[in-house]
């Protein structure tokens, strides 16, 4: 199994926590930034959330 392989079933079997750390990732970069980037981070951090997790736990 390759390393990828590894990484979507770790995101599909740990959906709520993967979604979750991608949320404090986001508000690192808002805190780092001064929430300059604040639109886009968010954007960005709903574009990975969808993409991860079998059971997507956010919106």
């Amino acid at each position: 199994m390759s390393f990828m392989d590894e990484a979507k079933e770790f995101a599909d079997k740990h959906d709520e926590q993967v979604d979750k750390g991608l949320d404090k990732a986001g508000d690192q970069v808002d805190q780092r930034t001064g929430n300059k980037y604040s639109d886009q981070v968010d954007r960005g951090v709903d574009e990975a959330q969808k993409r991860t997790g079998a059971g997507d736990t956010q919106q």
